[in-house]
């Protein structure tokens, strides 16, 4: 049997991220030890939390691992908890140091892309449209992050199946939930009981959105879309306040009477400082066997939409696609799989994967977006 060294597992291990966090377990402080016998080869891993659900997902990747340089060996993953002291280190190294906590997409270096998905009112279809534009961008490649904020009618863990979930604590930091290779998080996740009534006001709304972008270890995400609550309510203020470079996407159907309100979500973003980047119609036409389009709810209401707030700011905001009423996508956000995944091919997930391209694709404009400087005085 080949002679083995420490140096070649910790190597191996270092190759190993833990499922959660996406960083290597060695970094992490996470290798305890490691004991070379003759057959055996023993690692003591460190987990966050005594009740990690994700322990088996480590257990085999570090077996894979180690049989890449000792294929002779039996592996042992022995499995302890860190200390208080342990985590907190692991949460430090974390936050680059900082101990205090911040919303890391508000910084001025962020080069993470945030997309506040709104409506103005519900029935829209908006928590459908963000799940399939964030697994859309996820599909090419991105690193995606999603954030419920609609603290009242949370409905993205159920679309994504992962209604169950609880995300794993470590001291004060929250790891998001993986789902379908992106990272989740819902108020939801963080009651009690599923079942569970949310009844806050104002600061306690404000207080939730906050926890949900600072308390949450999000790693480095390319984009992070945001499911807003329907309307111009406490929370698209209180994310104007706290991330106002963030960007607007509204969603409206073609009707009128989302057309209206649609326009008021626009334009209580641009009160916020924050861009409008696109409008969605959802639910614009039925296609018929026979080839014909039934507009079930009225045409024209996303453009309509469009047209008004490009004049309002003074900027071209497109419509970004028109998303045809079809049954799987119904299908896919109840049974947890959204139709970008399940039926690629077909019109409404073409649709929704066109819209995704164009948010991903664009480059920031400036244009609508607070810059953060004042007047200077005269000399």
């Amino acid at each position: 049997m080949a002679v083995v060294t420490e140096e070649q597992v910790r190597e191996a291990l270092s190759k190993v991220n833990d499922p959660e966090i996406k960083r290597p377990i060695t970094e992490l402080g996470m290798v305890d030890g490691v004991t070379i016998e003759e057959a055996q080869i023993t690692v003591r891993l460190l987990l966050t939390v005594s009740g990690c659900p994700l322990k088996d997902t480590l257990n085999r990747d570090i077996t894979a691992a180690i049989a890449t340089v000792a294929p002779a060996h039996a592996v042992v993953v022995d499995m302890g908890v860190m200390t208080d002291e342990q985590r907190k280190s692991m949460q430090e190294l974390l936050r680059g140091g900082r101990t205090e906590k911040e919303i890391p997409f508000a910084q001025p270096g962020s080069l993470t892309k945030v997309f506040a998905i709104a409506s103005g009112k519900g029935g829209v279809g908006k928590s459908t449209v963000t799940v399939n534009l964030a697994l859309a961008m996820a599909k090419r490649g991105l690193k995606v992050g999603i954030i419920d904020a609609d603290i009242y009618g949370h409905s993205i863990p159920d679309m994504l199946g992962v209604g169950d979930l609880r995300p794993t604590q470590v001291e004060d930091m929250i790891m998001p939930v993986p789902v379908k290779g992106m990272k989740v998080i819902s108020i939801g996740m963080l009651k009690p009981r599923k079942d569970q009534v949310v009844a806050w006001r104002g600061p306690m709304l404000d207080r939730a959105l906050v926890q949900m972008l600072s308390d949450v270890y999000w790693g480095d995400l390319d984009a992070l879309l945001l499911d807003l609550p329907p309307g111009t309510g406490d929370v698209a203020i209180s994310l104007g306040q706290h991330l106002p470079n963030a960007e607007v996407v509204v969603v409206t159907t073609p009707q009128p009477a989302a057309a209206d309100v649609a326009e008021r979500a626009g334009t209580m973003a641009s009160m916020m400082h924050q861009r409008v980047v696109g409008v969605i119609e959802n639910m614009s036409y039925l296609q018929v066997p026979g080839g014909e389009r039934m507009e079930i709810f009225g045409s024209g209401g996303a453009a309509k939409v469009a047209e008004t707030l490009s004049g309002r700011f003074g900027y071209d905001v497109p419509m970004l696609g028109q998303v045809p009423l079809d049954q799987s996508l119904r299908e896919g956000g109840d049974a947890g799989d959204p139709i970008v995944e399940t039926d690629p091919d077909s019109e409404a997930a073409k649709v929704l994967q066109g819209a995704a391209d164009q948010l991903s694709g664009r480059s920031r404009g400036l244009a609508g977006m607070q810059l953060g400087l004042a007047p200077a005085g005269r000399l």
